[in-house]
């Protein structure tokens, strides 16, 4: 079978020749990332997709967003109270901004060398709201106290935005799906409750409009740089698959296979200080047959916590490969 077919089978727990496995990086540096697009900064996205696809042939791609964080509402960003939001209009589904992110897919998907799956990075509502705001989360949990209807409120326009994108980058390319990038409100005023009466259902907006166009999407719970996040807050969202931090959640992937009841993708950590960036061969190969020893072959993707740093050697990516290809001979 193709790697594609083979992942697909994975996501949708049904048995494999073997698990898959991969990785994913961004290729444009933080500062980069929140201003407006920049044709410089998506060619190197671009020419960052061929360069690793080439190099490491992957099992399959998450297709990076690299200059497309920042949501093109200029009110959330000119916002200094909630108050300030409550006319807050729509960018609309024919937006430059959606457009240009579904001719960046289809340049992605053409640096494809063979039939690979493929997923494209989506955020969720808060998280594009957060990064428009000068105070970023602080300020963004300031407003979630001040008014938190209005900010719900808010939120919803912004997913019927993003839930334009989603349907359009599924249905106007011939991507498998969207990797949805969630995360709690990283604020200690707020609560898993306040998330869960307030924020929810902005998330549950877009994942909507995602699974109405394809069976195939992955629930992103984000521990990026530490973040940590109450899982059961997901536990019910609507995906084919979840992808977690297991190391800061202390939720490993056997544990998370079990909780979610759903395929599970990861098992390394992602950060510099993690074995996958520090190990050796043996150290790395030995972790990632346990790996496969504890959370079996089926509904099972070997990969990381989040996206892996730049500057990783691509040969300890390999390792791993290599290690869970072997375990599976073996078996």
């Amino acid at each position: 079978m193709s790697k594609r077919e083979l992942v697909l089978r994975a996501l949708h727990q049904k048995e494999v020749t073997r698990v898959p496995v991969g990785f994913w990086f961004h290729f444009i540096t933080d500062e980069e990332q929140l201003r407006q697009p920049i044709p410089s900064v998506i060619e190197r996205n671009i020419n960052g997709h061929r360069d690793f696809i080439q190099a490491f042939q992957p099992d399959f791609v998450k297709l990076m967003s690299d200059g497309f964080f920042y949501y093109p509402n200029d009110q959330i960003a000119q916002a200094e109270s909630i108050e300030d939001l409550k006319d807050i209009q729509s960018i609309g589904k024919d937006h430059p901004w959606i457009q240009q992110q579904v001719a960046l897919i289809k340049e992605q998907k053409a640096q494809f060398t063979e039939d690979i799956a493929s997923f494209y990075n989506i955020f969720a509502p808060a998280t594009y709201f957060k990064w428009q705001l000068a105070g970023g989360e602080a300020q963004f949990a300031d407003f979630l106290l001040e008014n938190p209807q209005l900010t719900q409120q808010v939120l919803q326009i912004i997913a019927e935005d993003i839930a334009h994108l989603v349907t359009a980058v599924l249905t106007e390319t011939d991507i498998d799906g969207i990797y949805f990038s969630v995360q709690n409100v990283q604020d200690d005023r707020i609560s898993s409750e306040a998330y869960a009466h307030f924020v929810r259902s902005s998330d549950l907006t877009v994942l909507q409009a995602a699974n109405q166009a394809s069976a195939n999407n992955i629930l992103h719970i984000c521990g990026y740089e530490g973040a940590t996040n109450d899982l059961s807050l997901y536990q019910d969202y609507p995906s084919a698959a979840v992808n977690w931090a297991v190391g800061p959640e202390e939720v490993s992937l056997a544990e998370g296979k079990n909780f979610f009841n759903r395929t599970v993708i990861g098992g390394f950590d992602n950060t510099v200080d993690g074995l996958l960036y520090q190990g050796n061969q043996s150290e790395i190969q030995a972790a990632a047959e346990a790996l496969i020893e504890e959370a079996g072959t089926t509904g099972v993707i070997v990969g990381a916590d989040c996206t892996v740093p730049s500057d990783i050697a691509l040969e300890h990516l390999q390792w791993v490969r290599e290690a869970v290809y072997t375990k599976e001979e073996v078996k």
